[in-house]
Parts: C-alpha cells; sequence; structure tokens
C-alpha cells in the first residue's frame, strides 16, 4: 500500500496531481453532505421540489399572466421550470460552497489536501438537488402532455457547462469568505441580483439586439437557453451569445482559481 508523504513546497510542485489522489476525500466530503441532507428526513426533498415549483408559479403569474409575455410556443410553467433547473443548481451551488471552507475549518487546519476539493464536493452535492427536482419536470410534462425529443440527452452535458460556469464563481467567493468574513451578507443579494438579470422567468428573444452581447457577458443566459433548446426545443436566437457565455465561464474558471490558489495558503492561519 502506498504512502503519501508531505514535504516542504510539495503543495506547488504537485497540487493537480494531488487533486486526483485525494478524489476519495472529495467522494467522502460529497457523500457526506449528501447523507446529513436527505437521510431519515423528507425535508431535504421537500425542499428542493418546492423552491423551483415555488419560484415557477411566482415568475409565471408575474411574466405570464401579468406582463402578458409570450411563451415561444410553450405552456409558460415549462419555459420557466426549464430555466429554474440550471439556475437553481448555480445557485445553490455558488451559495453552499462558498461556505463550505468555513464549515470545514477543523479539517483545513489540520490536514493537508488540496483545498479546492473542498468546494468542488460543495457543488457535487447541489447536483443531487438538480436531480430530484427533474420528477417535477416529468410531472410538467405529464400535466400538459408536451414531451421532450431527442435534445433531452443532451441534458448530462448542460449540467457539466453549469458546473463549470458555477466552479469560477463559486471559489472566488469561497476565497474571500475566508479572507473577508463579512462578505458572507453580499452573497444573498448577488444571488438575488443574478436571478434578475438572467433569463429565467422570460425568454432571451425579449432582449433588443443592441444589448445582446453586454447581455450574454451574463455565463447563466447562455445556459439557460441551452436548457430551453434541449427541454422544450425553443430555438436559440442569438447563437454568438451562447459561445460567449461560455467563454465568460471560462475566463471566470481561470481567474477563480488562480485567486483561490493564490489565498490557499493562507487558509489554516486565517480560518
Amino acid at each position: 500500500m502506498g504512502r503519501l508523504v508531505i514535504e516542504a513546497g510539495r503543495a506547488e510542485r504537485h497540487y493537480w496531481a494531488d487533486l486526483w489522489r485525494f478524489r476519495e476525500l472529495l467522494y467522502f466530503l460529497a457523500w457526506r453532505d449528501i447523507l446529513v441532507r436527505y437521510k431519515q428526513t423528507t425535508i431535504g426533498v421537500l425542499w428542493a421540489v418546492c423552491r423551483p415549483l415555488l419560484a415557477m408559479i411566482i415568475f409565471t403569474v408575474v411574466f405570464g399572466r401579468i406582463a402578458g409575455l409570450s411563451g415561444e410556443g410553450v405552456p409558460y410553467p415549462l419555459l420557466v421550470f426549464s430555466a429554474m433547473l440550471p439556475w437553481q443548481f448555480f445557485a445553490n451551488a455558488v451559495t453552499e460552497s462558498s461556505a463550505s471552507l468555513v464549515d470545514n475549518a477543523n479539517l483545513i487546519a489540520k490536514v493537508y489536501f488540496p483545498r479546492l476539493i473542498v468546494p468542488g464536493s460543495a457543488i457535487i452535492v447541489t447536483l443531487v438537488d438538480v436531480v430530484v427536482s427533474l420528477s417535477l419536470l416529468i410531472v410538467l410534462f405529464a400535466w400538459y402532455d408536451f414531451w421532450p425529443t431527442w435534445r433531452i440527452a443532451t441534458l448530462p452535458l448542460l449540467l457539466l457547462l453549469t458546473f463549470v460556469a458555477a466552479l469560477g464563481p463559486g471559489v472566488l467567493i469561497t476565497a474571500l469568505n475566508v479572507e473577508y468574513r463579512d462578505f458572507r451578507y453580499l452573497i444573498p443579494f448577488l444571488v438575488q441580483f443574478g436571478l434578475l438579470i438572467s433569463p429565467v422567468g422570460f425568454s432571451s428573444s425579449v432582449i433588443p439586439p443592441a444589448w445582446r452581447v453586454p447581455y450574454y457577458l451574463n455565463p447563466m443566459a447562455g445556459v439557460i437557453d441551452a436548457f430551453r433548446w434541449a427541454i422544450c426545443g425553443i430555438p436559440i436566437t442569438y447563437p454568438a451569445g451562447l459561445f460567449l457565455s461560455f467563454a465568460v465561464s471560462a475566463v471566470l474558471v481561470r481567474r477563480g482559481v488562480h485567486y483561490f490558489r493564490r489565498m490557499e495558503r493562507t487558509f489554516a492561519d486565517v480560518i
């Protein structure tokens, strides 16, 4: 059985290799949090379903009934819920990962491992909520007698893209939250603001052409359009915006991981 020798400078020279070496710790942390959330309780399951359901009802009433916006040829609740799936994944991933290092302070202070594992495991846990929410999507399909095409098979790839979109802001905010503890009070505001500027309650087709480029700098705009294409069959009106959103996600991952790695050596002392 091999041994892991911790030596001076190892974290710098072998960091990315250690991410793979410590993959079992990633599984353990994720599985531990899943058990805490779901074991012997129905609250976790109900909460995973009720949050997107209530949001869908509110957005349907406000944008579909009161504002009278078009559902792009599909039932408006489906239009909204197909956007709520990636948004809830993104919002929960950023929120849960932001507090993950602080919540695991004892582990951080005592044991060496790549700290990226901690926010990474928190993001994986939020993926379970998305899987649970898919049951409500099936109910909506049956209720409206609206069934998806082969495009639904692309959902695993789109969930991976959502994971990437959440990873950059997630690790960045995680590092900031360790360094500046008051930053946690800004996180709910940032998430709520992101919800309002993302095409969750409405279709991206309502965005004027002159505003499309700055609008798709929001990484979730392209992801939500892709989810609606896969689930509802709604054409992507601005394909360039899709690639722009993905490019912004890639930049945020690089910058977020870079800042996280730069601050990581101080976590054990600050936390």
